[in-house]
Parts: C-alpha cells; sequence; structure tokens
C-alpha cells in the first residue's frame, strides 16, 4: 500500500474521531479562524485550500474551495501543489495547513503558487512550530519526522531528479521561516507575518488520535494561558502561521 493511499485510509478514520470530539472541533475553528483573519479580500479570484483532509475549513471560510491529492465527496476537487489545475492569476487566497512539511522541495511548489496567485495574492502555511514544547511534543508523540539534523531541501539538483513520493519533516517550516536565509530564496515574495501558538487547546485535546487530556469546560481557560505562553515562541510554540505576499508585478 502506498503512503498516499494509506494517507486517505487514516483521513476517513479521522472522520469519525472528529465526530466524537467536540473539543478537537472547537480548537480547528479557532485555528481556522486565525487563518481567515490573515487572507486579503481586495486581489479578485477564488480562496483555495490544497491538503484540506476532512474539509472542515469551509465552516470559517465556506468560500474557500477545498482540495487533495485524491477524491472525497465532501471536497470540491483533486489538486498537486506541484502541478495545479487552476488558471494564471485565478487564486486570491491559497492555504496549506500541514501541506508544507510534506513538500520535499517546496521551490517547485512556490513556482506553481507564483503562478496561480495575482500580484498581492497571499499563501498562508499553517505548519507545526518546533519550539522546546513542540519538539518534545512532536518528537515524542507523532509518528512524523522532525527532519531537524537533516539538509533542508528546495530544489532537486542534478543528481536528485524530481520524484513525487512521500516526504515528512515537521519542522521544515520553522526552519525556513525563522530566519531570513530562506526568504532570499523567495525574492518574488514578501514575509508579511509569522504568527506562533503554543496551541495547548490542541496538544491537550489529544488531536485524532490521542487522549484528551482536560476537561471540555476549560477550553476558555486553556485558551487564555496559550495567550501569555504564545509571547515566547522559542519556549512554546508548537504551531505557527507564516503569511506570504506575492510582489506586485513591475
Amino acid at each position: 500500500m502506498t503512503a498516499i493511499k494509506q494517507h486517505n485510509i487514516e483521513i476517513h478514520e479521522n472522520a469519525a474521531h472528529w465526530d466524537e470530539k467536540p473539543l478537537l472541533r472547537a480548537v480547528y475553528h479557532q485555528f481556522y479562524e486565525q487563518i481567515a483573519a490573515q487572507i486579503t479580500r481586495s486581489v479578485p479570484g477564488s480562496c483555495l485550500e490544497l491538503g484540506s483532509g476532512l474539509g472542515k475549513i469551509k465552516e470559517v471560510l465556506p468560500q474557500c474551495r477545498t482540495s487533495d491529492l485524491f477524491p472525497n465527496p465532501w471536497l470540491d476537487q483533486t489538486e498537486n501543489a506541484y502541478r495545479l489545475s487552476c488558471p494564471d492569476g485565478s487564486i486570491s487566497n491559497l492555504i496549506l495547513f500541514d501541506v508544507w512539511h510534506h513538500l520535499e522541495f517546496p521551490g517547485l511548489a512556490m513556482r506553481e503558487f507564483y503562478r496561480v496567485l495575482p500580484s498581492s495574492g497571499r499563501l498562508l502555511i499553517f505548519e507545526p512550530a518546533v519550539g522546546l514544547l513542540g519538539r518534545l511534543i512532536y518528537g515524542t508523540f507523532h509518528h512524523e519526522p522532525l527532519g531537524l539534523g537533516q539538509e533542508l531541501p528546495w530544489l532537486p539538483n542534478a543528481k536528485h531528479e524530481f520524484c513525487e513520493r512521500y516526504y515528512a519533516a515537521q519542522g521544515n517550516a520553522w526552519r525556513m521561516f525563522r530566519s531570513n536565509a530562506f526568504l532570499e530564496r523567495m525574492p518574488d515574495w514578501r514575509l508579511v507575518a509569522v504568527h506562533y501558538y503554543s496551541a495547548l487547546a490542541y496538544v491537550g485535546s489529544g488531536g485524532f488520535r490521542g487522549p484528551q487530556l482536560y476537561p471540555d469546560g476549560l477550553f476558555g481557560m486553556v485558551n487564555r494561558l496559550d495567550r501569555q505562553l504564545s509571547q515566547w515562541p522559542s519556549l512554546f510554540a508548537t504551531r505557527m502561521l507564516v503569511v506570504l505576499e506575492k510582489n506586485k508585478m513591475g
């Protein structure tokens, strides 16, 4: 069984967990609200999410088109980040939720993102953050590697021909967008903002498969603690939102 087929099986399994965990639904609703607050509404075009999974972003952004590598009845279309079907300049906001760390060669994908966005269109990347707490949580309890000690890929070189295969390195967004080194590889993009979240409410929810560590009624209190701890991302960040904007042409 290929990794992609296994991922689709896990999505269907996650649907059952989603229905059983109201706290998880509340946490994701909040994540989607944080994304929605950063989209541009002044640029013409459609809103598209890649790697939509269960497609729940529509609960906050009903106009957003949802997609994944494989068809599912709740998704609008199938899309591959390296070969988007969208016409040039047709997407005002492109959203990647837990997709960036699966892009082995993000430089190739960024060429496609640049093509489908108009001037001032936005690319929103929601990813794991590996502050000290994030490293502990994801490094200990998540099956995907952090990838902190491996070479950061961007484009395939002559010795490494491009091929599509399963890839995961949860720490890639943290490593790329915490410093200016990789921004030099993206001269056609403007970094609008990087937001960091301790996301204890998410961690304590157990995600889709783990045990819930606090009762639903404490969600508000945990959120207040989140806001305090998020001020120190190096220590407490477990989630991050990167907002990039395509530079205006000429």
